[in-house]
């Protein structure tokens, strides 16, 4: 797995740290490398086995700080799915996810700005939400996807 960033993804992590007041490090740079590389809302320990050969002497707990570091600048944002471990996503675009129930991943769901718009209208007038967060559970139909192409 090349772990190289490109330009324009090094210029977005370098701000983004330098606005929350934090350094760059070659340990935060690997670790938002390992994200773009694979899109696939990795946890801490998938991130750790990733980085392992790449970087030997990295900890877990060192792959679990940076992505914290992450989070807090923006860069990099929680899915949470009850009784599992944290997932990293990338997309800061307003989106749901999907979990499917036997393959164990999430995928990125698009939700057109109609749907989170009235989703908002249900809460009372004096709720103001910070973000919306939809999971979807279930199971991808490979035989029905397979039909539908």
């Amino acid at each position: 797995m090349d772990l190289q960033l490109t330009k324009l993804s090094k210029r977005r992590l370098d701000q983004a740290l330098e606005r929350c007041g934090h350094k760059n490090t070659r340990q935060r740079e690997q670790v938002f490398s390992v994200l773009i590389a694979e899109r696939d809302h990795p946890t801490a320990d998938d991130v750790y086995r990733r980085l392992k050969e790449k970087m030997p002497v990295i900890s877990l707990a060192t792959v679990y700080n940076c992505l914290d570091v992450l989070v807090a600048c923006g860069l990099v944002q929680q899915v949470n799915i009850e009784r599992a471990p944290t997932r990293y996503c990338l997309n800061l675009a307003q989106h749901a996810h999907f979990y499917c129930e036997t393959s164990k991943r999430v995928y990125d769901i698009e939700l057109p700005p109609s749907v989170t718009e009235s989703l908002k209208e249900v809460l009372p007038k004096h709720f103001e939400p910070e973000s919306i967060e939809i999971l979807f559970r279930g199971e991808i139909q490979t035989s029905l996807a397979r039909d539908n192409r």
